[in-house]
Formats: structure tokens, sequence, C-alpha cells
């Protein structure tokens, strides 16, 4: 398996793998695709990684810069994350998780958010915090992963990118 940054020509595989990923998810608006191409035309999308097996696209892990309310720089929040699912259980995800925030350090960054299924990304460090806070979000399911010492704290505030529906 390789994990690399997207191409201009993963684009439509990226959403494949998105649209499948998320299909029949019980948390999902089905938007997942729309907010990684939205990400992407904002110059939000701060690294978008693919996962490529014998040439195909498998997976996909997008991580975007998020705002706190303390004025913290440099956080990030990982998502969405997709893996077709063909391809579940074979570590795709988790190895594209790992990659991503092995570049965040790489880069500096402070730490990184993620909304989510918390004893899946406590493997990967994240852990509850309560010094970070996602409206609407209960607390159980927003993790936060301290990346430096820089720290940070307070109301983590995603993009728009997130918030517009399907029909914008």
């Amino acid at each position: 398996m390789i994990i690399r940054p997207e191409e201009p020509g993963d684009i439509a595989a990226i959403h494949t793998v998105t649209i499948a990923a998320f299909k029949d998810h019980p948390h999902s608006e089905q938007t997942e695709h729309l907010i990684i191409d939205r990400l992407r035309v904002a110059g939000m999308l701060h690294l978008s990684l693919v996962a490529e097996l014998q040439g195909e696209v498998v997976g996909h892990a997008a991580f975007s810069r998020v705002e706190l309310s303390d004025g913290s720089r440099d956080w990030f929040g990982l998502g969405p994350i997709s893996v077709l699912p063909s391809h579940h259980g074979q570590g795709i995800g988790g190895a594209l998780i790992r990659r991503g925030l092995d570049r965040l350090r790489e880069q500096a960054a402070a730490g990184c958010v993620v909304m989510g299924d918390p004893d899946f990304y406590r493997k990967f460090g994240f852990r509850n915090d309560p010094r970070f806070v996602l409206k609407d979000c209960a607390p159980q399911y927003f993790l936060a992963q301290p990346l430096s010492s820089a720290g940070g704290s307070g109301m983590v505030i995603y993009n728009a990118a997130f918030y517009a529906g399907a029909d914008e």
C-alpha cells in the first residue's frame, strides 16, 4: 500500500471512496465528498492523503485548519476519513491517520482534533480533553491530540465547508 498526497487525477476516486464509505453510515448526511471539495476550493485542505493499493485509490484522509477561541494557532481537524467498505479491517484508515499526524508533527503543528468513535481514535493517541469543545457535539465524541507544547483550548471552529448542506 502506498500513502501519498492527493494528485489532481485522484479527485474522482476520492469522491467514489468517500461516497461509498459514508453511504450507510447512520450519522452521515452524505455530504462528506462535498466537504472535501469545498475545503479544496477554499484552499483549506491542508493535507489530503490517499491510500493506493495496486493502482487503485482505496482510502482518503483530509486534514484542515481549525480555529480555537483562545487564538491558538496551528491546530488541525482530521476528517473526513474514508476507506472503501470492501477494504475495511486492513489497517488502511489507521495508516492514513498515522501518516497525516506524522506530517503535521513535521510541520510543527500544535495539535489535531477529531469527531468520531472514541474507541477507534484513541488507538492513534487522541483523547477526550475538556479544554476543547465543539458546539453541538457530545464531549465523548470529540477528541484532541496535542502534537507540540504549544497548547491551546476553547471552542473549536471548523471551516464553513463542514456546515454547508448538499444543496449549496
